[in-house]
């Protein structure tokens, strides 16, 4: 298993270090328009973020793909 894990950039770095981080990044607004989600254009916390990014698997992987390319390429 920790074979697997090692070249994956997103290994040990929570959910909440991820929206958190891509928010400082790009702000709400950038965000939001970059991946088409209610929690990032009109309920905009990283509390409510996670609620639903917990809760939806497809948008949950398209913030971790937009981490990835924003900070490991």
């Amino acid at each position: 298993m920790a074979e697997t894990q090692k070249n994956n950039p997103l290994h040990g770095i929570t959910l909440e270090k991820i929206v958190t981080d891509l928010q400082f990044h790009y702000g709400w607004e950038k965000l939001g328009s970059l991946i088409r989600i209610d929690c990032f254009t009109n309920n905009q916390s990283i509390k409510s973020s996670l609620n639903f990014l917990r809760r939806m698997p497809w948008a949950r992987k398209k913030v971790e793909d937009l981490y990835v390319d924003t900070f490991h390429k």
